[in-house]
């Protein structure tokens, strides 16, 4: 019987944690944009989304050819938690955003905390996957995502009707903490060290 490795489920269930938070808020998004923003319309939620992504694949190669550069994985699981803390801390502040302009700034950061993570951790989940398993390890890795994003979507809908937006990015930042929380427990001897790449 396959069991994945003790980094795969550590980077598994830190993702999951991940997704599963900001999963809660993707679905209403728009509304809290709109209706609890200052100046937030239609356009304004694109653009927020925009500046997310643009500032996400604008760095993320260059924070990801820094990591296979350096030997090792110390540099990617630093990239990692110093990512994630970021991501961590935006739900928290949009809990005090008012206006369209925090948005835009708190999605710029989002962006920049996501593209130090995605490099990182898809450059340590490729390193680690166990050999001949390799499709069964990505369908945990996209089922664990499905669940946390499928559940979250019902959960982030009801829940902006009863305790309203605020409280959910509330959540969202609980989820987050307990994602990154993951990463400090990492063992020192499994991640791969400078003296062990060829």
């Amino acid at each position: 019987m396959f069991k994945p490795n003790y980094l795969i489920l550590k980077l598994i269930s830190s993702d999951f944690f991940l997704y599963a938070g900001w999963g809660l808020i993707s679905p209403v998004f728009a509304i809290f944009m709109t209706e609890q923003i200052k100046g937030g319309t239609l356009e304004t939620v694109g653009l927020a989304v925009a500046l997310y992504w643009i500032v996400k694949s604008t760095l993320q190669p260059f924070f990801a050819h820094h990591m296979d550069k350096v030997k090792g994985e110390k540099d990617d699981l630093s990239y990692l938690k110093k990512g994630m803390i970021i991501t961590t801390a935006i739900p928290l502040l949009y809990i005090f955003a008012f206006n369209v302009w925090h948005v835009f700034l708190l999605e710029i950061f989002r962006g920049v905390g996501m593209a130090m993570v995605v490099p990182a951790w898809f450059g340590m989940f490729t390193r680690h996957i166990d050999r001949n398993w390799e499709a069964y390890t990505w369908s945990l890795q996209s089922t664990a995502l499905g669940y946390a994003f499928g559940v979250a979507a019902v959960l982030g809908g009801v829940m902006a009707a009863f305790i309203g937006f605020r409280a959910i990015f509330f959540l969202v930042f609980l989820l987050n903490a307990f994602s990154t929380l993951l990463l400090y427990y990492i063992r020192e001897d499994s991640i791969i060290a400078p003296e062990d790449v060829d």
